[in-house]
Order: C-alpha cells, then structure tokens, then sequence
C-alpha cells in the first residue's frame, strides 16, 4: 500500500500503465475546431489523484518513485524503469481515483479541493519533465500531460494489462 507510517491516510494515488503508444484528447471538438490530442509512443501512462493534506513536499518523492519503478518490459524482455527504456511518460489528472463507494453512488469527500490540485498537478508534471530530461538525452521520449479538471478521452495500445496502484 504505502509507506507511510501505519494509520495514515495517503495524501495521493497513482495508477500506472506501461504503454506502446497512448493518445490523450486534452481538449474536446467545438462547433469550428477539431480535438485537440497529446500522444506518447513507448513508456508509462501516470493517473494521478491528489487527497486532502497533500502538499508539494511528497512530489519529489513521487515523482522519483514513479519514474525509477522497473515496470517497463524492454526488447530483452528484462523490466526497467521507463527512465532506463528510455521511455516516454504520460500524466492524466484522474479525480476518480480518490472516490470512495456510499451505497450504489461514487463520493470524493476525500479529494484535494481544486486549485490545491491543480497547482500540485502542474508541480507535479514540471518535476516529471524535469527528471525525464536530466536522465535521457533523447528527443524521442517526452513527458505529455492532460489537461486538469475535464473529462478526457484516452486511447491505450499496451501489451497487457500490466497496471500497478500505488498511494503516498
């Protein structure tokens, strides 16, 4: 679950996703424009959520734990972090993951209010952008992200279902 001492609640959830190639659309067609899409060949996709008390100290821990995870399958077959692929890494704001069942219905009594997240969010993303870039000197792999707060639609090519919850 975490490691944060027993008892205390995690401040964030992620889920990830090794991926062959993901395609996020970051913003929906209108009336005179098409959908816009961000799209990621080989690496990671990150959901994310952030929870009530979470604030920027955990990010770079996050971030480093996330992007230093051998969930990635390379050509040998052997599991490396997406960071050694080198691979690239997609960020989706995933407000669900903090829901909780009451009854039949979903609540997110528990979510970081909106702007907290979305400043933790944006954070969040740079410090990714930031270990990408100091880690692998190529400009295939790069870090895409949507956009907090919509509801977006994402396309996955993965080879298996190889997903991995992980709380702070």
């Amino acid at each position: 679950m975490s490691d944060r001492s027993c008892g205390s609640m995690p401040v964030a959830r992620t889920v990830l996703q090794q991926c062959l190639q993901a395609r996020l659309q970051v913003t929906p067609a209108e009336e005179h424009s098409e959908a816009q899409w961000v799209q990621i060949e080989r690496g990671m996709v990150i959901y994310v959520c952030f929870l009530k008390g979470a604030t920027d100290d955990i990010l770079p821990k996050m971030v480093s734990t996330l992007l230093n995870l051998r969930l990635c399958e390379s050509d040998s077959g052997r599991m490396v972090s997406v960071l050694e692929l080198p691979g690239s890494v997609l960020v989706v704001p995933q407000a669900t993951l903090g829901g909780k069942a009451k009854g039949r219905a979903m609540q997110y009594h528990n979510n970081i209010g909106k702007e907290d997240g979305l400043r933790l969010y944006s954070t969040f993303v740079s410090l990714c952008e930031q270990e990408l870039a100091a880690a692998v000197s190529s400009n295939n792999v790069i870090v895409q992200h949507g956009t907090y707060g919509n509801r977006q639609v994402l396309k996955l090519d993965t080879n298996g279902p190889y997903t991995h919850l992980m709380d702070f």
